[in-house]
């Protein structure tokens, strides 16, 4: 009968047989506040929110739809990422693509980082190697399609691409010694390491744009507009990077949603999304006679320099990341 048949098989009477496709998927615990978390993983004026240490891998992957204190944080990137994928397609050529590393490196660090102190540390060194060369690779592009004739061919146009990245590997250098050498809470100084760098940087990136803004009538070209709302969105950026503000005002409050980091990472994405809008309008001006003002030798090392500022920041992660297993192992000794 089929009730013998069943019990064969070891299915009692009244239950319903359900198909086993494997273990469950594991449950990810709550949230913990800062008290219960390691100090490398605090952030000041966050009260909660954050994910425990030593978990598996696989649930800090899960935990992009959990709700967490960096889930913003790592949305805002992958989102971003994703937009820029779809309007890179538009830039042709290899100094269009640092701009999806910096997003993409970003989301990962900040949703793995949480894993162990090692993790931390690695993440955020390959974090500092993305933001590098999302630097440069926004430099090479500014240069070759934002720029006018007379400022390229002046003494800053001259050793503009060098310098670019020179900087871009100082400001991943400093920022990966920054992250090891100081600990919580954390000095002025470290700030100002990681700030100061970058701004200089900025300063000399943005600055074809600069030229273009302050000599040209902006309704002459439809890229102006754009980059004058991505240099806004970039200062404002850069502000709530170096100022707690809102959640210095009242502590626990924004935990989840609306600190600054959050407002940081949102106004980045915003601003590459814009640069990358502006860009194109500057590339379908000027590509025909791209060729023609560089010339053939020149494109080509600016080209190769791309990879090789990737390979130098690389190197420069790889051994802060040892500095740091060597230092978590002498801290355990």
């Amino acid at each position: 009968t089929l009730t013998d048949y069943l019990q064969l098989f070891g299915v009692k009477q009244g239950m319903r047989y359900k198909h086993s496709a494997g273990p469950p998927p594991p449950s990810l615990p709550s949230t913990i506040r800062d008290v219960d978390a390691p100090p490398l993983f605090r952030e000041r004026f966050i009260l909660s929110g954050y994910r425990p240490v030593g978990l598996s891998w696989r649930c800090y992957l899960l935990s992009l739809f959990q709700i967490h204190n960096e889930t913003v944080n790592v949305w805002s990137h992958l989102l971003a990422a994703v937009f820029v994928g779809i309007l890179g397609f538009r830039l042709q050529g290899p100094e269009g693509q640092g701009f999806s590393v910096d997003v993409a490196s970003l989301a990962v660090a900040h949703l793995l980082q949480s894993h162990s102190e090692e993790a931390h540390y690695s993440v955020f060194f390959l974090d500092y190697v993305g933001m590098a060369v999302y630097q440069y690779g926004c430099a090479l592009a500014l240069f070759l399609y934002s720029s006018d004739i007379d400022w390229s061919q002046s003494m800053l146009g001259q050793v503009f691409l060098p310098a670019a990245a020179l900087l871009a590997w100082f400001s991943c250098t400093t920022g990966c010694y920054a992250k090891l050498r100081f600990r919580r809470p954390y000095p002025l100084h470290r700030k100002l390491c990681q700030v100061v760098p970058l701004g200089v940087a900025y300063l000399l990136d943005i600055s074809p744009v600069a030229d273009r803004l302050l000599t040209h009538r902006w309704t002459s070209n439809p890229a102006l507009p754009l980059h004058f709302l991505q240099v806004t969105l970039f200062l404002s950026s850069a502000f709530f990077f170096s100022f707690p503000i809102p959640e210095s005002f009242s502590p626990g409050r924004y935990d989840i949603l609306g600190h600054s980091h959050q407002l940081f990472h949102i106004l980045l994405s915003v601003c590459t999304l814009v640069q990358q809008e502006a860009l194109f309008e500057d590339f379908l001006w000027r590509r025909p006679a791209l060729l023609r003002r560089f010339g053939e030798e020149r494109l080509l090392l600016a080209c190769l320099s791309f990879p090789c500022l990737t390979l130098c920041c690389t190197m420069t992660a790889l051994f802060m990341r040892r500095r740091a297993q060597a230092q978590l192992m002498k801290e355990q000794r």
